[in-house]
């Protein structure tokens, strides 16, 4: 289920994100849950289109909302949640609270009282094979990177890889608070992956791997040399946006949503970095 290229509005039920399955011998894995408990109960339709298999798994990606509102929904199934051990830094924390009040306020009625956060039943600490009736699905750590808690799921019987958050296609990539530097590695780590498609968090599946990380590779190291540089002259930072050619990417949706906000938390950033 490809989500929308968009910010997540009560008219689109927060649909921003995107999920998967796969039908194993043993039953149906989901990857990630979705932005809101209606949308997963969108995907649960869907997948019994295809199969009449009971939702054993869901694996998260990383813990942003956009990625997680619906898991309570594939909890309610039965199904067991795999993430990251990360993640229990950000569910406990004031930060997620803080967001899910803001979501319950923003994408009423599709986040309301009754949507909670849910933790996972399998806690993945490294890099993990998972074998579902034959079928194996490996879980690799790839954070701190967009998220602390990035975990990447490869099948190496199809060279499948979801790439979670990672990778953005068609869009320009949420930086937030992300460890821009490792993220740029984290995608080089990717690549070793004998990948025939890659599942992007965001936007079109992909049968170019290798070109279509690209675009956030290119992004990211664009951004770190940009305000690098402007951060180690002390060029305060409205100037150094305003003189940065940002032509290459304007034309990507969300540019005029994210891309000064992606700018100044880099900026920040690369002034830690800077610093002996």
């Amino acid at each position: 289920m490809q989500g929308l290229s968009t910010l997540g509005t009560p008219s689109n039920q927060n649909f921003i994100s995107n999920a998967a399955f796969v039908v194993t011998p043993t039953g149906v894995v989901v990857i990630d849950a979705l932005g809101s408990p209606a949308l997963a109960h969108r995907l649960v339709d869907e997948i019994k289109k295809i199969t009449s298999k009971p939702i054993t798994h869901v694996l998260v990606t990383h813990y942003h909302a956009d990625h997680i509102y619906g898991l309570q929904v594939f909890r309610a199934l039965g199904a067991k949640v795999v993430a990251h051990r990360a993640a229990l830094i950000y569910l406990n924390s004031e930060t997620a609270r803080l967001r899910l009040a803001a979501s319950r306020e923003q994408l009423f009625p599709w986040i309301d009282d009754t949507t909670r956060l849910i933790e996972a039943d399998i806690w993945v600490d490294g890099f993990q094979t998972f074998d579902f009736g034959g079928m194996q699905i490996q879980a690799q750590p790839v954070g701190p990177a967009h998220t602390p808690e990035d975990l990447a799921f490869y099948l190496p019987q199809e060279k499948v890889l979801f790439a979670g958050d990672l990778v953005f296609r068609s869009r320009i990539p949420f930086v937030g608070q992300a460890d821009s530097q490792h993220w740029i590695k984290a995608l080089d780590q990717l690549l070793a992956f004998e990948t025939q498609v890659i599942v992007p968090g965001h936007g079109p599946l992909s049968h170019e791997a290798r070109k279509d990380m690209q675009l956030t590779r290119e992004y990211l190291t664009y951004l770190r040399t940009a305000m690098g540089q402007a951060a180690q002259a002390m060029e305060p930072f409205d100037e150094a946006y305003q003189h940065t050619d940002w032509s290459y990417f304007e034309h990507l949706p969300l540019f005029k949503v994210a891309n000064r906000m992606n700018a100044y938390n880099t900026y920040l950033l690369m002034e830690q970095e800077a610093k002996p």
